[in-house]
């Protein structure tokens, strides 16, 4: 891409990566090129772009190359770069985890519209937390409240533990090795989950950045995609306080059949299903009275 001896600038080199990403069907050229550029660089947004005429060094290029190499074969950008941002909050990523994606702050927006009280010493469970996003933007937003995020991972849990730690909130939360709930002894005043919810005969189509890269274990739901939504409907009623919600992430189609299997343990909708900037239902959230 950058090869030759072309004295290539930093903003020569950008449009470079932006034209060949742009020429193999990669979304966001520009924005995913000027990541890239940066990254290898080791330069912020701003320094990047004040260096535009800076011819760079052939171990700079071959720096730029190799990540350019990786974002064509659709790893996402998230992964190479080890980070991304969710509801404003820089988190670390890895191969253990999932990228947090836009539609999951849905997730986060209808447990904040569950919260009468945001001063509220709120206790908070988040089951299946991979890199903790959900946990730790309710924790942002509720500066009394503390919680406990579970998962089958360990390592999945040492990213989470990662970005507590470096986002100031470790003193309020802990991280417990749990297949969701099982390990859980405590009740709590907001249940919160982004569960597996892909069927298992879909797994092969979806988007390359997804199936090549995200754990699969976090992705299959099951025949269905509906499994881990019966699991966690088993634990629910041991799990919430009285008065406590239940927030989970559902897939497309998914609202009729998740309201059911949680209807059917006595908890009920409390309110409609919360879209995501799509228009897609993409949150459900239910209510324990007992």
């Amino acid at each position: 891409m950058l090869g030759g001896t072309r004295a290539w600038t930093v903003a020569g080199a950008r449009r470079q990566i932006a034209e060949t990403f742009r020429n193999n069907g990669i979304e966001s050229p520009e924005l995913d090129a000027r990541i890239l550029v940066g990254h290898a660089l080791g330069l912020d947004r701003t320094v990047l772009a004040s260096s535009a005429e800076r011819v760079l060094s052939r171990q700079e290029l071959d720096a730029i190359d190799a990540l350019a190499a990786r974002r064509l074969r659709h790893e996402p950008v998230a992964r190479i770069v080890g980070r991304k941002e969710f509801w404003s909050l820089p988190l670390r990523v890895s191969s253990a985890t999932l990228v947090p994606r836009p539609e999951t702050e849905s997730v986060v927006e209808a447990a904040l519209a569950t919260v009468r009280d945001r001063q509220l010493s709120l206790r908070i469970a988040d089951l299946g937390t991979g890199t903790g996003a959900i946990l730790l933007a309710l924790l942002s937003e509720l500066p009394n409240a503390t919680g406990s995020g579970t998962d089958i991972e360990p390592a999945a849990l040492a990213i989470a533990r990662t970005n507590a730690r470096e986002l100031g909130l470790q003193d309020r939360c802990q991280f417990i090795l749990s297949d969701f709930g099982a390990a859980l002894t405590e009740r709590f005043d907001l249940v919160v989950s982004n569960p597996p919810y892909i069927a298992t005969s879909e797994l092969p189509a979806l988007p390359a950045e997804v199936r090549d890269y995200d754990p699969e274990l976090a992705l299959d739901g099951g025949p269905e995609g509906l499994d881990c939504y019966r699991r966690i409907a088993a634990e629910s009623a041991r799990l919430l306080a009285p008065g406590g919600a239940l927030v989970l992430e559902i897939g497309a189609g998914q609202s009729a059949a998740v309201t059911g299997i949680f209807e059917a343990t006595g908890l009920k909708a409390a309110a409609p299903p919360r879209p995501d900037l799509a228009g897609i239902p993409r949150a459900l959230v239910f209510q324990s009275f007992s």
